[in-house]
């Protein structure tokens, strides 16, 4: 037995001291996680613990796409019965300038159609496109209440305004006093009660059957402009009334929107429902959410069949293409899908990103066209179904609709004063998405003819005069332009100004003097000739043969005739750094010359063994703003009275298939 040692009183409590004290040693020495989450950096030796007084890390921070400067809350109900719709909404607005603000303005746009007298009806005369007025095309929005978010009572501070026009039978654009000025940056918010009588459609809104497309339907706030904004010296309200050929201005923010319909309605709406519909007694309630746009539109029938495909490639992240179709197309769902998935695939890689998660597409009835060919954010339009087997007509709206989602959409232009920026950028952008993916050329020469009364694409839109000038001006001679820069710089260099143009201003509001820094900035030189006589001018290229004399040489012989050919070469409209000639003999052999147009005449002396047959001035048709092509060509006569001129042969412009115009 082992030899038994008495312990001094503190033994007994050595063990565990001894215990703890290892406790320590270890616990002190040994790796642990930290409370908070640590950084942890690539090739680094060891890993910092965070003190244990760090607060913990904040939520990370959404940065928004855009300026945030409205924010609307609506609850709208659609009465079939009585063709109405009955709306409460609050908007706030923030105050972006640095004055106090005193007043409101809001578009309210449906008045357009309440009488023959309103402005939209005067200069459009009751037709937009080729939809005319019905009898049933009278449409109204009446405020029913307006007050403070105080509660205060605002109507007897209201008045319309026609700051256009004079009209004093125009009742689209309301200004408000309010109560308190709004600071410079502050914001104020106002609560609204309206009700609205649709129009039988033909211009946008309204109803066709049992078919609704609310666009423009509720009250709009106007944009009021920082000192900057477009080349504005001074802050203050960008005002107007609504046009026979305007569209639209708006700032960007954030509409919440309770959409109540019959039992039985479907509803495609700008943005993303936030639940599914709500089901009553006899209707069905929707609720759709979105951010970082500048309008809200929806459309409502029985009859939609709905269809809906994900798609994503680079530039589109994820996005829900969500088809509303009309039963007449219920089989060309695969040609919709195709035409919007190639549309966003290409712009996306040429200009820039989509970043929103849904777009949805409307095909209305065929007595709705009234209300097809129209974009608004994050919603398209297409033509009504009017045929069961539609041309190619069918993915070109669809292709031009989903442009507007870049130029109207997130340019957002001001369609009142510059809407060539929208629809001239939109069509050009469409023509080179229908020749890559459906070998559809259009025939620029041909669509240059068609501009017979250009002027200046920097005009209001109501300043055209008449509907086929605008479209002539802002559609085609607006594409033109775009179209003739990139004649000048290449193709690869224009996609790199049109993206750097976009890259700039999305969401900005910019005007076409950023867009000319733009291109300058891009291709290193100046552009203030071109767009002076081709963007602020009224100008179109024409270069004309205005005269050919030959004469036979006295030194010539019989054996060996020479002639001294006079070619009269003449520049009658706007610049363009040279211009291709071909002089056809009547040997036939031809000669090419290239004239650098630092005059505005030249006269060329050939001396050849054969006179001069014709001569013909841009023989490849590279001059994509000659509009008068009927003197582009002469052919030489020794009998002045059977001189001919050529245009394009008839046979030609026959061949030629000009789209129809898509808003």
């Amino acid at each position: 037995m082992k030899l038994r040692i008495p312990k001094p009183p503190f033994a007994q409590w050595a063990p565990a001291l001894l215990i703890l004290a290892l406790a320590v040693v270890l616990l002190t020495a040994w790796p642990r996680k930290a409370e908070h989450d640590s950084t942890i950096i690539q090739g680094a030796t060891s890993i910092e613990p965070a003190p244990l007084d760090v607060k913990p890390a904040e939520p990370p921070v959404y940065t928004a796409l855009s300026r945030r400067l409205v924010e609307y809350h609506i609850s709208v109900s659609l009465a079939p019965e009585k063709k109405e719709l009955h709306g409460n909404q609050t908007v706030t607005w923030e105050n972006p300038g640095k004055k106090p603000v005193q007043e409101l303005y809001l578009h309210l746009y449906p008045n357009a159609f309440e009488s023959d007298n309103s402005t939209f009806n005067r200069e459009s005369g009751g037709k937009l496109r080729n939809d005319a007025r019905t009898a049933g095309s009278t449409g109204s929005m009446t405020l029913l209440a307006i007050q403070s978010e105080h509660g205060d009572d605002l109507s007897r501070l209201t008045e319309y305004v026609r700051p256009d026009d004079g009209n004093s039978d125009d009742h689209t654009l309301l200004k408000v006093r309010l109560l308190t000025p709004v600071p410079a940056g502050g914001k104020v918010t106002l609560r609204m009660e309206y009700r609205v009588q649709l129009p039988e459609v033909y211009a946008r809104m309204g109803y066709s059957g049992d078919f609704y497309m609310a666009g423009q339907w509720f009250p709009k706030l106007a944009v009021y402009e920082p000192a900057g904004t477009r080349g504005r010296t001074e802050e203050g309200w960008n005002l107007h009334q609504y046009h026979g050929n305007s569209e639209f201005y708006a700032d960007f923010g954030i509409y919440d929107v309770k959409i109540r319909v019959p039992s039985g309605y479907t509803v495609a709406a700008t943005g993303f429902p936030t639940k599914p519909a709500v089901e009553e007694k006899s209707s069905k309630t929707y609720r759709f959410y979105a951010d970082d746009v500048h309008d809200f539109a929806w459309a409502a029938s029985p009859h939609f069949i709905y269809q809906e495909e994900k798609f994503s490639v680079p530039g589109v992240p994820g996005v829900k293409i969500k088809l509303y179709l009309d039963p007449l197309h219920k089989d060309l769902k695969a040609r919709y899908f195709q035409a919007a998935k190639k549309a966003l695939t290409r712009y996306s890689e040429w200009y820039g990103e989509y970043p929103y998660s849904t777009l949805s597409i409307v095909v209305p009835p065929a007595g709705g066209n009234g209300a097809g060919g129209m974009e608004y954010p994050t919603l398209i339009t297409a033509w009504g179904a009017s045929a069961e087997t539609p041309g190619l007509s069918l993915e070109r709206v669809i292709v031009h609709e989903i442009g507007h989602q870049w130029w109207y959409g997130m340019v957002a232009s001001n369609e009142f004063e510059e809407a060539w920026l929208d629809e001239g950028f939109t069509s050009y952008a469409e023509d080179k998405v229908m020749e890559r993916e459906y070998g559809e050329t259009s025939n620029l020469p041909v669509e240059a003819s068609y501009v017979t009364n250009p002027e200046s694409l920097k005009l209001p839109s109501w300043e055209y005069g008449s509907h086929d000038g605008y479209s002539d001006n802002v559609y085609i001679r607006g594409k033109l332009v775009l179209n003739a820069i990139e004649r000048q710089i290449g193709q690869d260099k224009m996609t790199r100004v049109l993206r750097s143009y976009f890259s700039r201003y999305k969401f900005q509001h910019p005007s076409t003097e950023n867009f000319q820094s733009t291109l300058e900035s891009t291709t290193g030189k100046s552009w203030s000739e071109f767009f002076q006589a081709y963007v602020y001018g009224n100008l179109m290229s024409d270069f004309s043969v205005d005269a050919i004399r030959v004469r036979k040489l006295e030194t010539s012989s019989k054996d060996a005739p020479s002639y001294e050919n006079l070619v009269m070469i003449r520049k009658q409209g706007g610049p363009w750094p040279s211009v291709p000639i071909r002089i056809h003999f009547r040997d036939g052999a031809s000669r090419d010359i290239i004239w650098s147009t630092d005059a505005n005449e030249i006269q060329y002396k050939l001396v050849h063994s054969s006179p001069v047959d014709w001569v013909q001035v841009d023989p490849d048709r590279s001059l994509v703003l000659e509009s008068r092509l009927i003197n582009n060509y002469l052919k030489a006569d020794v009998n002045a009275k059977q001189k001919q001129r050529f245009s394009i042969s008839v046979q030609k412009i026959i061949e030629t298939l000009i789209s129809g115009v898509a808003w």
